[in-house]
């Protein structure tokens, strides 16, 4: 049995923000609902459709701001991270992705069909298709397909191939790989088909030319967010690990390194005095579990993301006894939700808005369609995780309840 003196506090993280530059988001709740009012359009314009979630959860830019200045810089001078696309592309907020009322008819007149081709099944598939589905619904569009490749980029290259003989408009999908992407979606490309991205593009293809554009989360929000979640649990102070994805891929190493970055601007009182990284997610209970050997007195650890990693971190951290080791990492997943609200050693979760990401495809597909250019890169926003906000999280970020066990934990 490991015993040490616990430094985390017991209340719940009073999360500290981060005021990103260019993302005025809401945060990654998922569920954005088309937003209706027109209060704030003049001249009788109808409000567009749009983004917006309709449920307000703790988010990254909805944060208190009283440590940054003016122009983005943390109290000592330092910039605060900001995201970038794959090719460095400048982020534009989901919000800014909307349709007047005259280009909804005129979308609606067109008669036009769309296709999800998703890379895997899930929850956070099944939250972004939904989004999508009910954006489509909205402005007329049927779905005539959707598919799944299991990460079979085979099966993806087949799955464009079959959904193609039924001549969509629009194709919303995750590439499953720069270069077999850039093959896979050719076919869609030199037949005009208007395609959208999560997050990967495909090798060589230009923005505006073969894609209208890419739409991911708000990376470096993720990071401060999982950075405050745990800077607040330890009370500003301890000794952390600190796992990252070895890899390269954008999305998870800006999300990585805006986490060690804000712990170092923010957090003077807090060292990562361990570093180490993942390329397979089923070695991450072996990590911690030498990181633990190495540095019996840590109070804290970062995963990099929930199914897998934090999975094996906790068994880690259990088969230690390391009750009082403070753990946060990033997405929503049944697992890390149920020890969060059991009070186990995960202290928050970083989220996306999932749904909203699904809603903010759907839409520039139709910027395709209108031929109205859309922004190269488009993030939704973060959401802060805690055990007395899970339930609104989970409402925004996937649009669904949680998972039965998270609500008996819970007492619901």
């Amino acid at each position: 049995m490991r015993i040490k003196t616990a430094r985390r506090k017991t209340k719940s993280p009073a999360l500290k923000p981060s005021r990103l530059p260019l993302l005025l988001l809401t945060v990654l709740a998922l569920f954005a609902a088309a937003c209706t009012g027109t209060d704030d359009y003049a001249d009788g314009d109808a409000a567009p459709v749009t983004t917006a979630p309709a449920v307000e959860v703790d988010a990254a830019d909805d944060m208190a701001d009283d440590d940054m200045a003016d122009d983005d810089m943390a109290d000592d001078g330092a910039m605060a991270p900001v995201t970038q696309g794959p090719g460095g592309e400048e982020a534009v907020p989901s919000s800014e992705i909307s349709l007047s009322d005259d280009e909804i008819a005129q979308v609606q007149a067109g008669g036009y069909t769309a296709a999800l081709l998703w890379h895997t099944a899930g929850a956070f598939t099944d939250a972004v298709s939904q989004g999508a589905r009910d954006a489509f619904a909205e402005l007329g569009i049927e779905v005539i397909a959707e598919t799944n490749a299991s990460f079979d980029a085979a099966q993806q290259a087949n799955d464009v191939e079959t959904v193609m003989a039924q001549n969509p408009d629009i194709i919303i999908s995750l590439a499953i790989g720069p270069d077999a992407g850039a093959e896979a979606f050719r076919p869609a490309v030199d037949a005009g088909v208007q395609l959208v991205f999560l997050s990967n593009v495909p090798q060589g293809y230009v923005h505006g030319e073969d894609y209208v554009g890419i739409v991911t989360d708000d990376l470096a929000a993720m990071g401060i967010t999982a950075a405050n979640l745990l800077g607040e649990a330890l009370g500003g102070e301890g000794e952390v690990g600190f796992i990252f994805h070895d890899a390269a891929y954008y999305v998870t190493n800006q999300r990585d390194q805006a986490f060690k970055s804000w712990i170092e601007i923010n957090y003077p009182g807090i060292e990562i005095v361990a570093e180490q990284g993942l390329a397979d997610p089923a070695a991450a209970e072996e990590i911690a579990a030498a990181l633990l050997t190495r540095h019996p007195d840590l109070d804290g650890i970062y995963a990099p993301w929930s199914a897998g990693p934090a999975d094996g971190v906790l068994a880690a951290l259990r088969a230690a006894g390391a009750s009082d080791v403070a753990v946060v990492t990033m997405d929503l997943d049944t697992n890390v939700s149920l020890d969060l609200v059991e009070g186990g050693n995960i202290v928050g979760i970083a989220a996306d808005e999932a749904y909203n990401l699904g809603r903010t495809m759907a839409l520039e597909g139709a910027y395709g369609l209108l031929g109205k250019a859309a922004p190269a890169f488009v993030v939704v926003p973060a959401i802060g995780v805690t055990a007395d906000n899970i339930v609104d999280a989970y409402r925004q970020s996937l649009a669904a309840e949680p998972p039965k066990e998270v609500l008996d934990a819970l007492g619901n």
